[in-house]
C-alpha cells in the first residue's frame, strides 16, 4: 500500500544509541585523566610537606647542635632562652632523678653536694657563709629546679633568672663557675659510675655553663640599675650604705666606668642641689619666714615629705598611710 512506502525505514541503530558509547568513553577519559591529576596533585603536596618537615627537622637539629656547641663553655654574652636536644636532657633528667634516689634522702644528697663543692673549692670556701645543712639544701632545690626546667626553654630562662637575682650580692666569675661546673660533673662521675653517660654529662655540662654565664650576665647588667634605685632611696631617706655597694669599687670592670663618672657627676650634682636648698632654708629663717609656718619641720626625707603631703590633704591621721611608707622600703 502507498502508505506503507511513505514511511522511512527504521535504521539498525538510533543516533543516540550510536553517539551514547561514544560520549562515554569520552567522559570515562577525562575522568581518569582528572583522576590521575589529583592524585599527582596529592602525591606532591605529600612529597612537599615531608620535605619542608625534614627541612625543620634539619634546621632544629643545627639550632641543636650550636646551642649544645657553644654552651660547652661558659658563655656570658647573652642570656636568651635556650633549647637542648630531648634525648640530652631525657638522660641528665634520668641521672639526677637516679642520684637522689640513691641517697638515703634528699638531705643526704645535698650534703653529697655541699661536700664535693667545699672540698674541691678552696677557693670558694669563703662565700659558704650560711649554715652547713642549710646551704646544702640550697644547693639541692637550685639543681633540682634547674634540670627539672631543662626540657622548656621559657621555664628555664624565667628559673634561672630568678636564681640570678637571688646571687647578685656574689661575684660570680668564668673561673668560678668552671670550679662549681667541675665539682658537679666529677661527683657524678664518682657516684653514678657507666649510668653518667656522655649524653648526661653534656646536658649537665651545658646547664651549669648557661647558668652561670646567665649569673654573670644579670649581675654585670642588671646589678648596676638595682644600685642607682638603692643609691636613689638612700638618699631620700638618709640611709647608709648597704651590702649591694660594700665592696663595689674594682668589681663593676670596664664596662661600667662610663657609668661611675656619671654617677660621680650626678652625686656632685645632688651636693650642689642640697647645698643651694640649704642655702635658701638659711636665707628663709633669716629673713624670718620659717617662723610664719607655725614652727613646722621642714621635710629632709622622703618619709617626712610623704607625711607632710598626706596632712595637707586631710589623711595626718590615717594609719594606713604609714603601712604605705613600709611597703616602699620593702619593695626598694
Amino acid at each position: 500500500p502507498i502508505w506503507h512506502f511513505s514511511r522511512s525505514p527504521r535504521l539498525p541503530y538510533s543516533s543516540l544509541e550510536i553517539a551514547q558509547p561514544i560520549v562515554q568513553a569520552t567522559m570515562g577519559e577525562e575522568i581518569q585523566e582528572e583522576t590521575e591529576l589529583v592524585e599527582e596533585e596529592e602525591v606532591d603536596e605529600e612529597l612537599q610537606e615531608g620535605q619542608e618537615e625534614t627541612a625543620e627537622e634539619e634546621v632544629g637539629n643545627v639550632d641543636e647542635s650550636a646551642v649544645v656547641a657553644k654552651l660547652r663553655e661558659v658563655y656570658d654574652k647573652e642570656f636568651v632562652e635556650v633549647r637542648l636536644p630531648a634525648d640530652v636532657v631525657a638522660e641528665a633528667q634520668d641521672v639526677w632523678t637516679a642520684f637522689i634516689n640513691s641517697a638515703s634522702s634528699r638531705e643526704a644528697a645535698g650534703e653529697a653536694i655541699y661536700a664535693a663543692l667545699f672540698d674541691s673549692a678552696p677557693s670558694l670556701q669563703s662565700l659558704f657563709k650560711t649554715a652547713r645543712s642549710v646551704m646544702a639544701m640550697r644547693f639541692m632545690n637550685g639543681l633540682n629546679s634547674i634540670i627539672s626546667a631543662a626540657a622548656s626553654p621559657s621555664a628555664l630562662k624565667v628559673q634561672v633568672e630568678t636564681l640570678g637575682f637571688q646571687h647578685l650580692d656574689l661575684e660570680v666569675t668564668v673561673p668560678r663557675v668552671v670550679i662549681f661546673r667541675d665539682a658537679i660533673i666529677d661527683l657524678f662521675t664518682m657516684e653514678m659510675g657507666a649510668r653518667f653517660t656522655s649524653k648526661a654529662k653534656l646536658g649537665f655540662l651545658a646547664l651549669l655553663n648557661y647558668v652561670g654565664g646567665a649569673y654573670i650576665y644579670i649581675r654585670r647588667e642588671y646589678a648596676v640599675r638595682i644600685k642607682i634605685i638603692n643609691r636613689s632611696w638612700r638618699t631620700a631617706n638618709n640611709k647608709s650604705a648597704d651590702f649591694m655597694d660594700a665592696g663595689a669599687e674594682g668589681e663593676e670592670g670596664e664596662a661600667n666606668e662610663g657609668e661611675g663618672e656619671e654617677t660621680q657627676e650626678e652625686t656632685a650634682k645632688e651636693k650642689q642641689g642640697g647645698a643651694a636648698k640649704g642655702n635658701e632654708v638659711k636665707a628663709a629663717r633669716a629673713s624670718g619666714e620659717a617662723k610664719n609656718s607655725n614652727n613646722m619641720k621642714v621635710p629632709t626625707t622622703f618619709n617626712e615629705m610623704f607625711m607632710f603631703n598626706g596632712a595637707v590633704m586631710g589623711f595626718g591621721q590615717s594609719t594606713w598611710m604609714n603601712i604605705i611608707l613600709d611597703q616602699f622600703d620593702d619593695i626598694v
